[in-house]
């Protein structure tokens, strides 16, 4: 590494990590000759809406309140879970999320990112991060990292069986709601919320044996939209899907047991995922970045002391995340044993499918629908089985 005064740093991605990671480095080092390479367009998005829950929402306030200040005027708020099951819909209370679009999120970190002369190079393909003439070198270029291949970072990817497709809807929806369905073909389910005024998020998601009975393997994408549409006609009550990429796909859990490697190190997505069930991988990324920027800060820039010390002090906490998403998601793979339950049953075994909320903590979070559920005659503390 060269005199710290003559630091690069290269950032690989220019998503909401990339441009957070590079907004962090110019706040604390503008001395740092820093580039960002991203491989699409400038407004290329893929997605449609991310989450945020209070807790993450507070975790960027105390951290950097001036991102927070950025993003929340542009977000949706909703503080209420609605579970339909059997066409009755239950309201589980205190479980508070934002909402924004991914676009405008990355349109927002552009220009507080132009506006501290970071100036990404789009359309720009890394074919060696090894060679790179940098310092430190950080993949925040997602699935497919171009970083993390260049490296030896022990990884594992496994995909679940479920199959789901990110769309969009024209219309709103007034809280973040899980809607479960019998159809001709197999149980389904929606996971639908708001991200932008008269604009939602809508995953569609089923098991493989049901997918299979669809044909929706050998349909192009406007003829298994038009299906969708038909199937979820109840849910959308007129508003039609919007696509984006809308392809069917296998949720790939990605876990790197090596962080780095050399002067290359992984945030977001590029090092894990964690199941959509339980909010958004946004939020994570932008908290590994905050540790990471912590430990170089930490290590006055030096990155051999860095990089570990980031791994050591943020894999303990991004570890309880994602095992409590891969809890969650192991509910969804078997969500439709779970549709054999009655509504009320059906949603405690919902919200408690994370393994994190025992009666006590059930009751503080959601005290109106704790409170239902127990007049029904339902134990908080007891295992719901199907």
């Amino acid at each position: 590494m060269g005199e710290t005064g003559h630091m690069k740093i290269t950032i690989a991605g220019a998503g909401p990590a990339g441009l957070y990671a590079a907004i962090l480095i110019r706040r604390h080092r503008p001395d740092i000759a820093l580039r960002v390479v991203e491989q699409n367009r400038a407004d290329d998005s893929f997605g449609f809406g991310v989450v945020f829950s209070e807790q993450a929402l507070g975790f960027l306030e105390a951290e950097d309140p001036e991102t927070v200040a950025l993003i929340a005027p542009h977000m949706q708020h909703w503080s209420d879970i609605a579970v339909v099951h059997r066409g009755e819909r239950i309201v589980i209370d205190g479980v508070g999320f934002s909402g924004i679009g991914r676009l405008q999120l990355i349109q927002l970190f552009q220009k507080r990112a132009a506006e501290l002369g970071i100036h990404p190079e789009y359309s720009t393909r890394i074919e060696d991060p090894a060679a790179l003439d940098s310092d430190l070198v950080i993949g925040a270029d997602g699935l497919n990292s171009v970083v993390r291949a260049s490296g030896d970072h022990g990884e594992s990817v496994v995909s679940l069986d479920n199959h789901f497709v990110w769309y969009g809807a024209d219309r709103p929806f007034d809280a973040l709601t899980q809607t479960f369905i019998d159809t001709e073909f197999g149980p389904m389910n929606t996971h639908h919320y708001s991200y932008m005024p008269g604009r939602s998020t809508f995953i569609i998601e089923m098991r493989p044996e049901v997918f299979a009975r669809t044909g929706f393997a050998d349909m192009a994408e406007p003829e298994y939209r038009a299906v969708c549409e038909r199937l979820f006609a109840g849910t959308l009550e007129g508003a039609r899907l919007i696509e984006n990429r809308s392809a069917w796909r296998r949720f790939p859990k990605l876990s790197c047991a090596r962080w780095h490697d050399g002067n290359r190190v992984l945030v977001g997505d590029a090092l894990h995922t964690a199941h959509y069930s339980i909010g958004s991988g946004t939020r994570l990324a932008l908290e590994d970045v905050v540790a990471l920027i912590a430990a170089l800060r930490e290590h006055d820039w030096n990155v051999a002391a860095a990089l570990p010390a980031y791994q050591a002090r943020r894999a303990p906490v991004l570890a309880k995340i994602v095992d409590a998403a891969n809890r969650s998601a192991d509910w969804y793979e078997g969500y439709d044993r779970h549709m054999a339950l009655e509504p009320w049953p059906f949603a405690l075994s919902y919200i408690r499918r994370a393994g994190r909320l025992d009666a006590a903590r059930l009751r503080a979070l959601a005290p109106q629908f704790s409170a239902s559920a127990e007049a029904r005659g339902l134990s908080l503390d007891a295992e719901v089985a199907a």
